[in-house]
């Protein structure tokens, strides 16, 4: 495969996390949720309660992003937070009723992002692709120090 300068593999990874980023904003602003918020409400979504270390952790993300994103979210009433009662220094991350009613559209967004982004390929060029670029994200050099 000719591989070209100006063909790089982080080119297209960029061009794709902008494209998300912008749809995601688009399809979050009626919830007032923006491109740095919606990663952390996928997670919790997920996993429910977290603290905050491991939710920066998990999306390798520094703590300072972190408490802003969180901040953020719990002014518009989507998390809430409590003290661990195992270590007090660490905060416990929940999911408020808010976030909760709107756990189907949120997934229905990410779905139709998946869609959009994968529409043009066959179902093994999907599967090639999704195990390609998990064992790229799970390098370990790529984590944050």
């Amino acid at each position: 495969m000719k591989n070209k300068e100006y063909d790089s593999i982080g080119k297209f990874v960029s061009q794709i996390y902008r494209s998300g980023n912008s749809f995601f904003s688009k399809a979050y602003a009626k919830y007032n949720i923006g491109a740095g918020q919606y990663q952390f409400l996928r997670v919790l979504y997920k996993k429910e309660r977290l603290t905050q270390e491991d939710l920066s952790n998990i999306l390798n993300i520094d703590k300072a992003t972190t408490a802003r994103a969180l901040k953020k979210l719990e002014e518009e009433g989507y998390i809430y937070r409590n003290k661990s009662s195992i270590d007090k220094r660490a905060n416990i991350i929940g999911l408020t009723e808010k976030a909760l009613s709107i756990k189907e559209d949120f997934f229905e967004v990410h779905r139709q992002w998946e869609e959009k982004i994968t529409s043009i390929l066959t179902e093994d060029e999907r599967e090639l692709t999704l195990i390609l670029l998990k064992k790229i994200a799970s390098n370990e050099t790529l984590r944050r120090n």
